[in-house]
């Protein structure tokens, strides 16, 4: 991978034990998003380019080519720019510019065209033989000048998506937790090489590289200027930050920074100490465990931990470990336990349980409103009817998701039911104090209702 070729085997299998450990990822597993395809992609991209940079190898530079037209149909020219940035970088610091003027590069070029064909052909037959269709608010639109232009520019502006965060220091924050528990460690290893390469003016030196420094430095600054912002679209970062943090945890090790080691051992107990309290606040607080029976798991987990923390290792191992550990527990903890409970507060998914347990056909079922119901419309395997009051009050023998204000609304239309499921609905993605608090829980759930008109 993309450590071996930059440093050395032991960095690149370090590497990959810090990205699939790597909390954002963890969570990418369970909050599938097209973001994982680009991920991937992009750095396999980056990898078979490296290499191409290096031996001047054909294949590595097809590969490469065709990794760049796969990450490019998930999400435009943010691929490509997660992709060149870091490889002009690294052409820069090598000197070897002239690789980019090859002719093997033409049929890179082809190979990228063919690659991606399947995607414009799609996006012309959804959208430019279809002008009437209305997205984002507008008519006429071209699928070929969206992917090509328009997906990215316009979260970059807020246009049509909308402007979620004006905050330029979004991504810095957010970064804390998508990292953890190698945040400190990334954050150190990226200082750590940036004073080594300022140090140098950016010569060329076998021992470093700019292709994660100068990557990860540029692409923070640009997403960080779009108006649309989510915590996901960190996760084309984490593996250069793998790689960083696995390269300089063995610098560290080779030099044998013993001192150094150990300080940022003490750095990951301070992360495992936190993920200690939060999860034994979540089993034994935000949502309590029944039985002690249940707790066992918990407390076996503890003691591994405890085991490994008393283990005589090496401060280098220790700390792999002891991240690895702190990852594990913290995810066991939220799998297995903190979101089922959670999942119990999102409306849809609870009612869809509902649905499939009294056998009430999906299609019989109607909202009122354009209200989002994307959970139930998945767990159903079908979107729910839109219809309005007055075509409800026509129709028989039908089922209603309606909020409580949607079911007075229909009271007072004189719309009589026969059978009512109820169930707490609470906006699970955006998690507050008060909802943790089960104490305070009560009052800020509201209810979703099904109801059957006969």
């Amino acid at each position: 991978g993309l450590g071996n070729l930059l440093y050395n085997k032991q960095v690149g299998r370090v590497a990959g034990l810090i990205f699939l450990t790597a909390q954002t990822i963890v969570l990418s597993t369970i909050d599938v998003r097209t973001d994982a395809v680009l991920t991937g992609f992009t750095i396999f991209a980056i990898w078979q380019l490296g290499r191409y940079i290096k031996d001047a190898d054909l294949l590595s530079l097809l590969l490469g080519a065709f990794g760049a037209g796969i990450a490019f149909s998930t999400k435009g020219q943010i691929a490509l720019l997660v992709i060149g940035l870091p490889v002009l970088f690294h052409l820069a610091y090598t000197g070897k510019w002239k690789l980019l003027f090859h002719w093997k590069v033409l049929l890179a070029l082809v190979v990228f065209a063919l690659t991606i064909s399947p995607m414009l052909y799609a996006y012309y037959h959804q959208f430019d033989l279809h002008p009437e269709k209305v997205i984002r608010g507008k008519g006429n639109r071209s699928g070929i000048l969206f992917i090509f232009w328009e997906q990215s520019f316009e979260r970059l502006s807020g246009e049509g998506v909308g402007k979620n965060s004006s905050d330029y220091f979004f991504f810095f924050h957010t970064f804390l937790w998508v990292f953890l528990p190698w945040t400190l460690i990334g954050i150190i290893a990226y200082y750590s090489q940036l004073k080594k390469l300022i140090k140098t003016h950016f010569r060329r030196n076998p021992k470093y590289e700019l292709l994660t420094v100068g990557g990860i430095g540029v692409i923070f600054i640009i997403i960080s200027f779009a108006q649309f912002k989510l915590p996901h679209y960190l996760n084309i970062l984490i593996p250069l930050f793998s790689v960083l943090s696995a390269a300089y945890l063995f610098t560290l090790k080779r030099k044998q920074k013993t001192r150094v080691l150990n300080t940022v051992l003490g750095l990951q107990y301070f992360i495992l100490s936190l993920v200690f309290i939060a999860t034994a606040l979540i089993c034994f607080y935000v949502f309590e465990w029944q039985s002690w029976l249940s707790y066992t798991p918990l407390f076996i987990a503890y003691a591994v931990v405890a085991y490994f923390i008393v283990k005589k290792e090496a401060p280098y191992l220790r700390i792999i470990t002891i991240s690895v550990l702190t990852s594990v527990l913290l995810n066991g903890v939220l799998n297995l336990h903190f979101y089922p409970q959670l999942l119990k507060y999102q409306g849809g998914s609870a009612m869809a349980e509902i649905v499939e347990e009294q056998g009430i056909p999906v299609h019989q079922i109607h909202k009122i409103s354009e209200k989002h119901s994307w959970a139930l419309d998945f767990y159903n395997q079908h979107p729910l009817t839109i219809s309005t009051v007055e075509e409800i009050s026509k129709l028989e023998d039908i089922w209603i998701y309606a909020t409580e204000e949607e079911a007075a609304q229909l009271a007072q239309q004189g719309i009589n039911w026969d059978t009512e499921f109820e169930v707490k609905q609470f906006r699970i993605t955006r998690l507050q104090g008060k909802f943790l608090n089960p104490v305070t829980r009560p009052d800020i759930l509201n209810k979703m209702f099904l109801l059957h008109k006969p």
